[in-house]
């Protein structure tokens, strides 16, 4: 840790939620409490727990706008409880917490559906950024015009609900296939490349992998496929990217 992570210091919440509840599945007392204590003072309310079994069961009785999982836990690790948080929870963001960078590609979505993704050793400056990047996505589509276009589309978004519905069903979309999805229909009938999906999806530069938004877009076209079955709403276009493009 750099000296200047040593000490907390309150960054501007830039128009987040104060106080907005998170919790942090960390085993390693002192780096639960580091991030905790960067949290705390940038005006979140973090709790820890630290073995795998306790989560599920705590988040069933708690709301938290948030999750900073590690993958490493004793009990269930962190890959099987982000399946299981998916599963029961879609919408929850969770960032995963892994010191095995080639990890990376699943973590963000190839076969669990993660957010974000933090790799050990860390800034705490850093898991304070992250979380505020995942939190503005999240609560993006409520601060956005859809153009009347979208609205009038099969599948709409509630911008204050933060829900894609088609035909009136949720289509219980991650932060990020949201954001995949809000972005496309912004503009139907554009071809959007990977990399600029990449782009309104990762806006600090990161490196990820074209198989990350891949597997985001495969996910996203099953959800809407399940409540469509007899529309294409987004279209690949081979080897160039992917569209919105409702029929008719």
């Amino acid at each position: 840790m750099s000296q200047s992570d040593s000490h907390p210091d309150a960054l501007p919440q830039d128009g987040l939620p104060q106080d907005a509840s998170l919790l942090i599945v960390e085993d390693e007392p002192k780096i639960a409490r580091l991030m905790a204590d960067y949290l705390q003072s940038n005006h979140f309310a973090p709790s820890i727990i630290s073995h795998g079994n306790e989560v599920i069961p705590w988040l069933t009785q708690h709301s938290p706008a948030l999750v900073l999982l590690d993958v490493m836990l004793p009990g269930k690790d962190g890959l099987t409880l982000c399946r299981e948080i998916r599963q029961q929870w879609p919408k929850l963001p969770i960032i995963m917490v892994t010191a095995k960078v080639e990890e990376v590609d699943r973590l963000l979505g190839l076969e669990l559906g993660a957010d974000d993704y933090i790799c050990k050793p860390f800034s705490p400056r850093e898991v304070v950024a992250r979380v505020k990047a995942v939190l503005r996505r999240s609560h993006a589509a409520a601060q956005l015009d859809i153009p009347s276009t979208a609205k009038k589309a099969p599948v709409t978004l509630d911008e204050e609900g933060w829900q894609a519905l088609a035909d009136g069903q949720d289509l219980g979309l991650t932060a990020v296939e949201f954001q995949l999805l809000r972005v496309m229909m912004q503009s139907p009938g554009r071809i959007f490349s990977r990399e600029q999906l990449m782009d309104h999806m990762y806006r600090d530069n990161r490196i990820v992998s074209e198989r990350t938004v891949d597997s985001h877009i495969k996910k996203l076209r099953k959800k809407i496929t399940e409540a469509l079955p007899d529309q294409e709403i987004i279209r690949s276009v081979y080897g160039v990217g992917y569209k919105y493009q409702p029929e008719g």
